[in-house]
């Protein structure tokens, strides 16, 4: 399955489930096309750390620094349905010049069992186009879902008695 949204109308990180046992979702839309992409948080912070770096990258280079539009909070909610099509294996991040546009390829996680062999299936891929200013806000909203966690992430789901 290749998925391709360009260019994309929104695109957001949201979670579902308590905290503990949340399932991160990385969701973009374009028209009436809704997709949505399981993530791990480590898999969140780090596409935040590199559309950061990316944008600061386009901004040295002096590519044109698009104004910084801060996206409302009702538009970087995750969309009913959260149906995910496929867990992120990985991410990668590019730049296109002529469109000014960044574009987010996730390529889904392989899973191989022995019914299954992996050099019989290919990945699932979904390609993202969207502005800078729509990934400055994913950034921003990434970083945010991320913290929202448990302070220390061992203790993730997991009761600690102190003994004293």
């Amino acid at each position: 399955m290749e998925i391709e949204l360009n260019p994309i109308d929104f695109i957001t990180i949201g979670t579902v489930g308590p905290k503990g046992r949340r399932q991160f979702n990385l969701q973009a839309g374009q028209d009436t096309q809704l997709v949505t992409l399981t993530l791990e948080k480590q898999q969140a912070r780090q596409l935040a750390e590199a559309i950061n770096e990316i944008l600061e990258d386009l901004d040295r280079q002096g590519k044109g620094s698009a104004a910084k539009k801060a996206a409302s909070s009702t538009e970087m909610d995750l969309r009913d349905p959260i149906e995910p099509q496929f867990r992120i294996g990985q991410m990668g991040l590019g730049y296109d010049e002529a469109q000014d546009m960044i574009i987010l390829v996730a390529q889904e996680l392989m899973i191989s069992d022995e019914e299954t062999e992996l050099t019989e299936a290919s990945p699932s891929v979904a390609r993202f186009w969207g502005t800078r200013e729509q990934y400055r806000a994913l950034s921003e909203k990434a970083m945010s879902v991320v913290e929202q966690g448990r302070a220390d992430p061992r203790h993730n789901g997991h009761v600690i008695y102190y003994w004293t």
